[in-house]
Formats: C-alpha cells, structure tokens, sequence
C-alpha cells in the first residue's frame, strides 16, 4: 500500500512498525458545537483507511481524544477556552456542553456509518498524565515556567517545522484572534503545556499541579493518549489538513522530546472542504450540519458518496448542486443493485479475484476511493452472474460502506408492479429541489404524479421515504 506522507511530503510504501498490525490515531473532536461536514469529511476518510486496513488483513487498534478542555479558540494558544465559549453560548456547564456534543458527534458518525474508534478518550479523563508528561520534559530540559504557565521550548529542536512546507511567518501574533503578545514565552513558536489560574481565573474545569491550580494546553492531550493507549510507536496519526500547524508541529516536538525518539511514521492529512466563500467552518455561524442535511431531504451516505468521489488529499467543493447530482448518482446505483437476482447462482470466486484484485489496487494507490466505487460499476457492467455480483458489492462495501446491498421492502414490491424505481427516485429528487427553490406548485405536481403511479411519499425529520400504496 502507498501513501502519501506530510511528513516528508511524498508517496511511501506503508510499512507498519510490527509486521500484521497497525497503531492509528485520529485527533477528535473539541466538543463545543456540532460538527459540520467538512470535519466530517475528514472523520469519512479516516475511516475509510481504517476499514482498508482491516480488509487487507491487519489487525488495527485505532484511537481517538475527546477534547472537552484546552483548547482555545486561537490554535496558537490565545483567546478563549472553545469549551468555556460554547458553555456561556448555552448557559450550560461545560461537562453538559461536552455530553452533549460528544453524543451529536457519534450520532452523526453513525448516520454515515463512520466506525467508533476502538478507544476514545476524553481530555478530563487524563490529567495525570498530562502533568507526567510536562514534569519529564521540565526535568529533560524542554520547557519551562514563566508568569505562571509552562511552556514547550522548541529552541532546543534540531528542527521545529518538521513537515517542510511551513515558515516562521505562518506563526504571527494576532493572526487569527485580536490578541496582544504572550510576553512570557522566550520565543514565538513556544507553546503552552500547562496554563495556571494567573492567566484563566474564569476557567471553569481547574486542577492542582507542580505548578498551580489550572489546565493543560491542547496539544498535550493528544501526545499523552496516543502514548497511553498506543505506545511509544505509532504508525499512523490522521487530521485535517488544518491541524499539521501547528497542532501536529507542537505534538511531534513534545512526544519526540518526551521519548527520546522517533514516535510517529505516517501522517495522514485530509484537506479542506471548501464552500463558495472558501474553507468551510465555525466561525462563519450558519454552517452545514448532517442534521441540517436530513432536514433539507439529504440521505447521509449521499453525502459519504459525495467525499468518496473526491480524493482525500484534493480540496472539496461543496454545492447543493453538486450533492443533488451525487444524490441522483447513488439512488441510480443502489436501483441497479436492486435489481440483480442471485437466484441458485454460485458465486464464481475464480472470477471475482479480478475485480477484488481492481479494487485493491486503486486502494493501494494513496486510497483513491473514486477508483474504488468505479470498480463498484465494473462490477455491474460484467458478464458476472448476480450471485457474484453481489458477493463483489458487499466485499468493496465493507470498506466504502454506503448501504449498497439494504434494501426496504418497496424494491421487492416494485418488481412485481413493473414500478420504475429509478423514474421514482428522479421524481423524488426534483420534488425535493422544487421545495428547497420555494417552488411548492412544482413541488405538489410532483407527489400527484407519483401518486398516479401509486406511490406515497412521506416528509419526515429523517427525510423523505416512500411507499407502494396497498
């Protein structure tokens, strides 16, 4: 398998450090709003690789924080603590605000059939850890405490920006918060490890340390889970391309300094999803939720098809548009699937092995998922007989994971009315931008056609499903 590592900025045969497993780790989420969807594209391609993995034969153990303290609403240490904002939007404490976020998020995940990871650690759960980890690295010589916090001294590095791609300039004071100068540090690029009530009196989740009551950085978390549950050799850290500075940049310098060695191999960075203003997030207010994908009709495995039909490592652009078209496209698909008939057929494994063999490749290739859902459509157009066809889908399914082979009992039902299911679905699709356009006299002439063709449809919080009418 190839693929591409940040951290030397090229293609690389995947070599896991022991031979037949994989350590993997997957910066979660900071759990003070919802997650919009392009932090979940990233969370889809995570998963995706973790699932290859799987099908290839390793045997993988993939683990996840929960960041519910430390991270402040400036990566570069400054500003506001997310979870404090998200507490003081809410008039919640923060342990509600985190509950509740963190329940959203794996909801989310799961209604784009994103795999919990086997161990998902919360922040507040390890602070003692955190504090081993910063007393060895004051007693090593790499940090240090002034004005009452302590901080990472990456002067001692042979080399800070460790992915090649990143300069001093990308560090300005205020460049993402209007905030004044840390005075304390002795150079810019130094970051928190443990911040003290001297500097947060408002912080509400405090704890006693060596060096005060108060709160470790956001960096430190994900070195000490990782270290704790995966160990000191980890073969491959994921995140969005956002958090390689300098998150992982000050996660490298503290792991490596703590350990005395190299601690990570792969790095494996998902980019952007971008919408008509540019990189979609938070701050901007309004923004994309799966929740408000359901409400407006959307199918969320459309919108895992819509990721997958894209590469990872290629900037997405998002468009209702373009989701419709990706709509159109998977209930095409899933209709043509509905219609194989396995009967007493066998499945012809000899054969299948060419098509397995297809799809691996492209997996292979710096996992180029939209070769892997073509090799879906090879399978298709093949003279294959439908029994395995459709042991192909379910095998490539068990890595793409878009439902392909569920059906309900309307496809059964269908067949025996000579029923168009495909015409049904476009139907549906054009109702559904006819109410997203306010074109309700469209959206009306549509159900009544379908209804001549004795099909209801019925508008729910979870979407639009339909029926054949008894």
């Amino acid at each position: 398998m190839i693929l591409y590592n940040t951290l030397g900025n090229s293609k690389q045969e995947f070599v896991p450090n022991e031979q037949g497993k994989v350590k993997m780790y997957t910066c979660g989420p900071t759990v003070y709003h919802y997650a919009h969807i392009g932090n979940l594209r990233t969370y889809i391609m995570e998963d995706v690789l973790e699932k290859y993995l799987r099908y290839v034969g390793y045997d993988v153990k993939r683990v996840m924080n929960i960041t519910d303290v430390g991270h402040l609403s400036s990566d570069a240490d400054t500003g506001e603590d997310k979870m404090l904002k998200g507490a003081k939007r809410e008039h919640k404490t923060v342990m509600e605000i985190a509950k509740f976020y963190t329940d959203a998020f794996f909801t989310d995940c799961k209604k784009l059939n994103i795999k919990t990871p086997d161990i998902v650690e919360s922040a507040t759960n390890c602070i003692d850890e955190f504090i081993n980890m910063i007393s060895v690295l004051l007693e090593k010589g790499y940090a240090y405490i002034a004005g009452g916090n302590v901080y990472f001294d990456t002067s001692k590095l042979d080399t800070y920006y460790v992915f090649g791609n990143q300069n001093e300039d990308e560090l300005q004071v205020g460049v993402r918060d209007d905030v004044d100068e840390d005075k304390n540090k002795k150079n810019k690029t130094d970051f928190v490890l443990w911040f003290t009530k001297s500097k947060f009196d408002s912080q509400e989740l405090k704890w006693d340390s060596p060096w005060g009551i108060g709160y470790p950085g956001w960096h430190i978390e994900c070195s000490s889970i990782s270290i704790k549950h995966a160990g000191e050799y980890l073969d491959i850290h994921c995140g969005g391309v956002d958090n390689a500075f300098p998150h992982h940049t000050n996660e490298i310098a503290q792991s490596e300094a703590f350990l005395g060695h190299k601690w990570c191999n792969y790095w494996f960075h998902v980019l952007h999803l971008l919408d008509n203003s540019g990189k979609m997030s938070k701050s901007k207010g309004e923004f994309l939720t799966v929740s408000l994908l359901e409400e407006k009709d959307y199918n969320p495995l459309a919108y895992r098809m819509f990721c997958l039909q894209s590469h990872y490592r290629k900037p997405l652009t998002f468009s209702f548009e373009n989701l419709d078209n990706t709509v159109l496209s998977y209930n095409k698909l899933k209709n043509r699937i509905s219609k194989l008939n396995p009967a007493n057929d066998e499945i012809d494994k000899q054969k299948a092995q060419k098509y397995i063999k297809d799809f691996k490749s492209a997996l292979d290739n710096d996992l180029n998922t939209s070769l892997a859902i073509t090799a879906v459509y090879d399978v298709l157009k093949s003279d294959l007989n439908d029994s395995t066809k459709l042991y192909l889908i379910n095998d490539f399914d068990r890595v793409l994971s878009l439902d392909l082979t569920k059906f309900d009992d309307n496809s059964k039902k269908s067949e025996s009315l000579d029923i168009d299911t495909q015409k049904v679905e476009e139907l549906i699709n054009r109702r559904l931008l006819a109410k997203r356009e306010k074109n309700y006299a469209l959206a009306d002439q549509i159900r009544d056609e379908l209804k001549s063709m004795h099909i209801i449809i019925k508008d729910s919080k979870d979407g639009t499903t339909w029926e054949i009418e008894n």
